[in-house]
């Protein structure tokens, strides 16, 4: 997260452990934009400043200037957009960027149900179903890993929007006891985000917590 003055026009609201934070930050990161965090605990997101920003009470919350606009992977868009429309985080061509939009659906589906709540549950003690959650984990990573194995990167040859949406809960499954041992395609994609210069890890709960 960075650490710039109070004065910086792009705000981060979000905290420090949540994967949807993770990934904005590593854009904003890559765009080289100077920005802000905002710590919003739980009860932060419950007061009425908070909610008048997102009344769903999520984090993460953007702040551009006047702009206010939640949801990670509806920030990424915008953020692509406004700040590199021509440096393929996301693609113009409609078949690239329909490519793009598939793992940002399955950021928000298949990799949220299932590693990033079986992350929830063993750390947060989020009430759900671990077993479930496993289960909708093993079969996304055993999808990714056949996608990746002739693949440097989720849906183009360099690092895209997609990647950063999926990356901070496959990155963090081992938290949830999900295993990446079996996916090696997957370990080896997570290496090369992890490579990019612009690379900042999400912070260890042990740390952060």
């Amino acid at each position: 997260m960075s650490d710039t003055d109070t004065d910086t026009a792009i705000v981060l609201h979000g905290t420090p452990l949540s994967g949807h934070t993770h990934r904005v930050g590593l854009m904003l990161d890559a765009l080289g934009l100077a920005w802000r965090f905002a710590n919003a605990p739980k009860d932060v997101r419950a007061s009425p400043a908070f909610l008048a920003l997102n009344p769903l009470g999520q984090v993460p919350v953007l702040q551009d200037g006047d702009l206010v606009l939640a949801d990670s992977n509806a920030i990424l868009v915008y953020l692509a957009r406004r700040y590199a429309p021509d440096a393929g985080w996301l693609p113009q061509e409609p078949v690239a960027a329909a490519r793009v939009q598939r793992w940002l659906s399955i950021a928000a589906g298949e990799v949220m149900h299932g590693p990033a709540i079986a992350r929830m549950i063993a750390l947060f003690d989020l009430p759900d179903d671990p077993a479930r959650a496993a289960r909708i984990a093993a079969r996304v990573l055993a999808f990714m890993d056949g996608h990746l194995a002739d693949r440097a990167f989720l849906a183009a040859d360099h690092v895209t929007i997609a990647d950063l949406a999926c990356y901070s809960y496959v990155a963090h499954a081992p938290d949830g006891g999900v295993d990446l041992a079996p996916y090696p395609a997957v370990r080896a994609w997570l290496a090369r985000v992890e490579a990019q210069p612009w690379f900042r890890p999400m912070p260890d709960f042990a740390k952060a917590a």
